[in-house]
């Protein structure tokens, strides 16, 4: 993490929590000749809103105006994370025990360095995942070290239950 985005989050911390909200991550990056400072926020009591977010961003922007860490300009964005949110926490594995998850490593494990399957385990070390190669199942463990990215997925392969459908 870089000292503008901690920076960043510590200053968006008591806004978010002043709203009842969650906040996921914050990112600060180049795209083209533009900056942009992308702060995602959750509800961890129901869906969050474009309003929820709208206020997020307004009076994290008040503040920004006064103490911004951002020498150069950029755009604020303020938006929920989606449904492939990114698992940063350790209540954010806890919740994803048993969900579909993708991952991408630094180095190749078995040759491969991106995975999709279901989270089975966590710890501070490790990451263990079940894959599916053609139509056998395998457990893949994965150092914490090595992940670059981690986050939730959504499984096209899954077979929607019909019951649920009403």
């Amino acid at each position: 993490m870089s000292k503008i985005t901690e920076t960043v989050e510590q200053i968006a911390q008591p806004i978010i929590d002043e709203l009842n909200l969650e906040l996921v991550d914050v990112e600060f990056l180049k795209e083209g000749r533009n900056w942009f400072l992308r702060v995602y926020v959750d509800n961890p009591e129901a869906p969050i809103d474009i309003d929820q977010c709208a206020l997020v961003s307004e009076k994290l922007s008040e503040v920004l105006d006064k103490q911004d860490p951002i020498e150069q300009n950029y755009f604020l964005e303020v938006s929920s994370p989606g449904a492939e949110r990114p698992l940063k926490k350790e209540k954010d594995f806890a919740k994803a025990i048993g969900r579909f998850i993708y991952i991408k490593t630094y180095e190749p494990i078995e040759n491969l360095k991106e995975f999709e399957g279901y989270l089975i385990s966590y710890n501070d070390e490790e990451v263990e995942i079940e894959i599916k190669i053609k139509t056998r199942r395998k457990t893949i463990v994965v150092e914490r070290q090595k992940i670059a990215v981690i986050r939730l997925a959504i499984d096209f392969s899954a077979k929607p239950d019909l019951r649920t459908w009403e």
